[in-house]
C-alpha cells in the first residue's frame, strides 16, 4: 500500500514530529485493517481499488463504535494526506478523498483554570499553611512542569524535547522545537528563571547515572514521557479546579487566555504559541467576549 514510502515522505521530507508520524500510521493501519480485516480474504489490494464508498464506510463504522466527529476529521485529513501524496507519485490516478466531507465538529471554548487559584498553588501552599510540593527532586520537578506549561504555553511534545542547553539564563528564554519542526524563543518570567535554577541544581545533585541533558527528567533520570507529564498536571490541578479536563494543554490555554486578558496583541501570542496561522490563535478572543460579557452582566445596572 505504499505506506512506508509515505511516513519516509513525511519524516524526512517534511520533517514532521516523531509524534505526528506515529499519529498518521495509527490512523492509517486502522484504515487497512477496516480494509483487510485479519480474518477475512483481502479485498484491497493496491490503493487504486480504494474507493470513496470504502472510506464513507469507515467514517460510518468510526461514528457507529463512538469516535468522535474530531478525531474521525482529523482521521479523514490523514487520508487525504496520504491519497494526495500517492497522486504526486503517480501510483494512483485519482484521489478517492476527493468526495468525501468530514463531519461537521462542534465548537467549544478552550478550557482554562483560575489563573489567581493557579499562581496561589504555584505560591507553595493552599488551604492554609499545607505544601503542596514536597522540597525534594520529584517536588521541584513537578513544580517546574506546571510552571512552564504555564510560563510559557509550550505543548507537552514540545516540554519533553527540551534540552538544558536551550535555556539561555543571560536573555531569559527558552528555545522550544514545536510543529513540522519550528524553533521559536519564548522569554521566561523571573519565577521561572529562578526554579530552573534550582531544578538544575536538585538534579545535578541527585547523581543520576544515565547523566541526561533532557531537561525533564523522571525520579530515575530518563528522559520523561507523555503520561508522566499527563498525570502531574492533572494531579495538582485537582486541588484547584473541578472540570473534568484537567490536561497539560488546559495549562496552555491558561497561558493564552490569560495573556489576551491582560490586553496582550493576538499576534505576539501567535509567535509565542508557534500557531502558524492567527485562525487556530482567534479561539481564544471568545474567551475573552465571555469574560467581558460576565463582568458587563455584573456591573451593568441593566446587565
Amino acid at each position: 500500500m505504499f505506506l512506508d514510502k509515505f511516513l519516509q515522505y513525511i519524516k524526512f521530507e517534511k520533517r514532521y514530529s516523531p509524534h505526528t508520524v506515529s499519529a498518521y500510521q495509527s490512523d492509517l493501519d486502522q484504515f487497512l485493517l477496516h480494509l483487510n480485516p485479519p480474518d477475512a480474504q483481502p479485498a484491497v489490494t493496491s490503493p487504486a481499488d480504494i474507493t470513496h464508498h470504502d472510506i464513507r464506510n469507515w467514517m460510518v463504522q468510526l461514528m457507529d463504535n463512538g469516535v468522535s466527529a474530531r478525531s474521525v476529521t482529523r482521521k479523514i485529513a490523514t487520508l487525504r494526506k496520504y491519497f494526495k501524496f500517492l497522486l504526486q507519485e503517480g501510483d494512483i490516478t485519482v484521489n478517492p478523498t476527493s468526495r468525501i466531507t468530514a463531519p461537521k465538529v462542534p465548537k467549544y471554548l478552550p478550557v482554562v483554570v483560575d489563573g489567581d487559584k493557579l499562581t496561589g498553588m504555584l505560591g507553595g501552599a493552599l488551604d492554609g499553611d499545607e505544601k503542596i510540593f514536597a522540597d525534594n527532586f520529584e517536588g521541584t520537578r513537578d513544580k517546574l512542569i506546571i510552571e512552564m506549561l504555564f510560563g510559557t504555553g509550550m505543548r507537552l511534545a514540545e516540554m519533553l524535547g527540551v534540552q538544558e542547553n536551550d535555556i539561555d539564563f543571560y536573555e531569559n528564554t527558552i528555545k522550544v522545537l514545536g510543529k513540522r519542526n519550528k524553533q521559536r524563543i519564548i522569554p521566561l518570567n523571573s519565577e521561572l528563571v529562578q526554579l530552573l535554577k534550582r531544578y538544575l541544581e536538585v538534579k545535578k545533585s541527585e547523581k543520576f547515572n544515565n547523566n541526561s541533558l533532557t531537561l525533564v527528567v523522571t525520579n530515575k533520570g530518563a528522559d520523561a514521557y507523555p503520561k508522566l507529564i499527563y498525570n502531574t498536571v492533572h494531579n495538582y490541578l485537582s486541588n484547584i479546579s473541578t472540570q473534568r479536563k484537567k490536561s497539560p494543554h488546559v495549562l496552555r490555554h491558561t497561558f493564552a487566555t490569560s495573556l489576551l486578558n491582560k490586553g496582550a496583541d493576538l499576534n505576539a501570542i501567535k509567535e509565542l504559541l508557534g500557531h502558524a496561522n492567527l485562525s487556530a490563535t482567534q479561539i481564544y478572543t471568545h474567551n475573552s467576549v465571555e469574560r467581558l460579557k460576565s463582568i458587563y452582566k455584573q456591573a451593568h445596572p441593566k446587565g
